[in-house]
């Protein structure tokens, strides 16, 4: 049977495309055209009343991160809010996580898998 073999895009509307594009270049490291470094994809549906991103957003895209610490840093001091909940969302056996949102609102979760 033919199947999926990764992800090859992600595709969303934006207000200004130009300028979003720039926003995840500069404090993400996504440009336009990405090789992805190996490693885990989770693809899952939710239901439909979940509480995991807020309601009025269809998707919250997770990006797998190398130094979450440094990330988070680097995104603190350029103004960007960066929520954490340590007791609740992080654990050895899934790693750690932080979230964040891109100018439009557009809800983004940092993820660092354990090593």
């Amino acid at each position: 049977m033919a199947k999926a073999v990764g992800i090859g895009g992600v595709f969303f509307r934006a207000q200004d495309t130009e300028a979003l594009t720039q926003w995840y270049q500069e404090h993400l490291g996504i440009p336009g055209f990405w090789t992805q470094a190996a490693g885990p994809t989770v693809f899952a549906p939710f239901k439909a009343d979940t509480d995991y991103f807020p309601a009025d957003r269809q998707w919250m895209i997770n990006l797998r991160v190398d130094d979450l610490d440094a990330l988070m840093a680097s995104l603190k001091a350029a103004d960007i809010a960066v929520e954490t909940r340590p007791e609740e969302w992080d654990a050895p056996e899934t790693g750690r996580f932080a979230r964040i949102q891109d100018p439009e609102g557009n809800p983004i979760e940092l993820w660092q898998p354990p090593k």
